[in-house]
């Protein structure tokens, strides 16, 4: 009996707790939740007394929480985050339940972040939701999960190009399918399209082959810097350089080498007219690409005859480029190697290095008349040493050693004509009186030979004639210099004395600016005031009706007050007086420490000066 008693007080307790659980627990688990179920995990999920929240689901979900804080994927996107995490993903129905439930067709996959696209649109969600496009370890291992893509096209789809090219797949392709490429462009790439090769198809230059047991098309590493990279030479290697050289990209027959083909590499250096001349103008035209340009192939460069008609009969010699230069036949060099004294006029001096076109205008062999210079030279004298209607020839004042600039007339010629040199004008050079500065020209006569014919007159207007008659500077001046004046002032109405005679005559006739020019001369109503040249220290002290007369007590001999008498004056000087330097009693000093000379002290009483 008490063992049934105990039975049936336990199928109570299992019934009565049955009971209790029901009326709190709206229903069990799904499968992904079932290690929560029981009352004391409640509050994991829920809040006391409330729903679920948001922030409880995501404490948990930490991949959701982690992808809204980046905001990224569908649940960052701002009507789905708003929601409650309840709406779409119910509990309590069971472990069976998928919690996890939308409609496939009509999920708008723009609300993920990453809008399909093309061919995107057409494949099941499937084939790119899968374990192996996902990177994160722990979320492989979740069983139809939707979480783990990310937007690189590499994640999902196999690198064709096995890392030979950027992983960005949408530089080139497009959503709607791997090919055709539509959005490569060649001009990007080193090798640029052109011609004929925009209309060739990319296997042509792009062979597909088997790399790492894969198809694998090469697209980068190719080499291009020479057409021959791919295309056979037809002229068998005979012809050196690039092709682009002669040909162009739209025609193998378009040929454009004159001008562009390096003809260096074939040991045939082009220069002057040669540079120009149509290829086949020295090579034969043919049709054989192993034959042409081909004929000229052992002419020598230097072996003009090979090609070029010798108009010279051999008299020269075969090397025509000691004389003749590519530019044209015309075209001399200079001639250096010519031995000119072999000829009637052996070349000297400064004709050594004149140019050999300079005398031979038309041709090297027409005969020169060399008997006089001025054959060759204009007379730049222009007949001034004329006599008789013939001028002299040059050589007799310019050798062939120092040219026309140098002149064998000596200044003991000078000193034979009719202007000797004399003073200054010995020192003074040739073109300060020879040049004709208005025409530039060289002159050497009627030049004069008074001074006014090459000086100006810089006192007319200023100075009496009877000081310089005739405008004849030599009255004053001499040869030597201007500054040395034999004027006779006492010829004036003011005689020098004194310093005066040691004064310079400027310091009185001109005034001078600070650049040492000529302002202005005064030579005839020059004051004869002391006060007009001197600075009257004395202000008014001793004036005399308004004019203080320096002579009462200077001389030109000096400044010092020779004439006044201090015995004149209200105070004679007597004994020890006469001892004392004048500073003594007439100097004083100012505020600043400057003297000041004072002559009236109008103290004369001793208690004035002596304490």
């Amino acid at each position: 009996m008490k063992a049934i008693s105990k039975h049936i007080i336990s199928l109570i307790a299992i019934l009565v707790c049955s009971v209790a659980q029901s009326q709190i627990s709206p229903g069990d688990l799904s499968t992904a939740h079932s290690k929560l179920e029981g009352m004391s995990n409640c509050t994991q999920c829920h809040e006391l007394g409330a729903k679920v929240t948001n922030q409880k689901c995501l404490d948990c979900h930490t991949e959701i929480k982690s992808l809204i804080n980046q905001n990224k994927g569908f649940h960052a996107n701002s009507k789905v985050e708003s929601q409650d995490c309840r709406k779409c993903h119910s509990e309590h129905h069971g472990r069976n339940f998928e919690m996890i439930r939308f409609d496939t067709k009509t999920f708008n996959h723009n609300q993920t972040g990453y809008e399909l696209e093309g061919a995107h649109n057409k494949v099941d969600c499937r084939q790119c939701h899968t374990p192996e496009n996902i990177s994160d370890s722990k979320l492989k291992k979740r069983k139809g999960t939707y979480l783990g893509l990310d937007n690189k096209c590499l994640s999902c789809h196999e690198d064709f190009h096995q890392g030979a090219l950027p992983n960005n797949c949408l530089q080139c392709h497009s959503m709607e399918a791997f090919t055709p490429v539509k959005k490569f462009d060649h001009d990007q790439a080193d090798f640029k399209l052109r011609g004929k090769h925009t209309t060739v198809d990319c296997k042509e230059c792009h062979k597909v082959t088997i790399k790492n047991g894969k198809e694998f098309q090469q697209f980068t590493g190719m080499p291009f810097e020479d057409c021959k990279s791919c295309h056979k030479d037809p002229h068998n290697n005979q012809l050196p350089g690039n092709c682009a050289q002669c040909h162009t990209e739209t025609s193998f027959t378009t040929l454009i080498g004159k001008g562009n083909f390096n003809h260096s590499r074939t040991g045939f250096d082009l220069k002057g007219k040669h540079k120009t001349v149509d290829c086949f103008s020295c090579h034969t035209k043919t049709s054989s690409p192993t034959q042409v340009f081909q004929d000229k192939s052992a002419v020598e460069e230097n072996n003009c005859v090979q090609c070029h008609k010798d108009p010279h009969e051999n008299k020269y010699g075969q090397d025509c480029a000691k004389c003749h230069r590519e530019e044209s036949f015309t075209a001399m060099k200079d001639m250096d190697f010519f031995d000119h004294s072999i000829t009637d006029y052996p070349l000297e001096g400064k004709h050594i290095e004149v140019d050999c076109r300079k005398c031979h205008v038309e041709s090297f062999s027409a005969p020169i008349n060399f008997s006089e210079c001025k054959t060759c030279h204009q007379d730049y004298h222009q007949g001034e040493f004329a006599a008789n209607g013939v001028s002299p020839d040059c050589k007799e004042c310019h050798t062939l050693d120092k040219g026309f600039g140098h002149t064998s007339f000596t200044i003991s010629d000078h000193q034979k004509s009719d202007f000797p040199l004399e003073g200054a004008h010995l020192a003074t050079p040739c073109f300060a009186c020879h040049v004709d500065e208005a025409k530039n020209q060289w002159t050497f006569t009627n030049l004069g030979n008074e001074c006014i014919d090459c000086h100006s007159n810089i006192h007319k207007g200023f100075l009496n004639e009877k000081y310089m008659p005739k405008n004849d500077c030599a009255s004053c001046h001499g040869n030597e210099s201007w500054d040395l004046i034999n004027f006779d002032h006492s010829k004036t109405n003011w005689p020098l004395t004194g310093k005066h005679n040691q004064v310079s005559c400027r310091k009185c006739h001109f005034e001078i600016s600070s650049s040492n020019e000529v302002i202005s001369q005064n030579f005839s109503t020059l004051d004869t005031d002391c006060a007009s040249c001197h600075d009257n220290i004395h202000g008014e002290n001793f004036a005399v009706n308004g004019i203080t007369e320096c002579s009462r007590c200077h001389v030109t001999n000096s400044w010092f007050p020779e004439k006044f008498d201090h015995n004149k004056t209200r105070f004679p000087l007597t004994g020890k007086h006469e001892e004392v330097d004048c500073k003594v009693c007439h100097e004083v000093h100012n505020e600043k420490e400057a003297p000041i000379v004072i002559y009236k002290l109008n103290k004369l009483d001793c208690k004035d000066c002596h304490s």
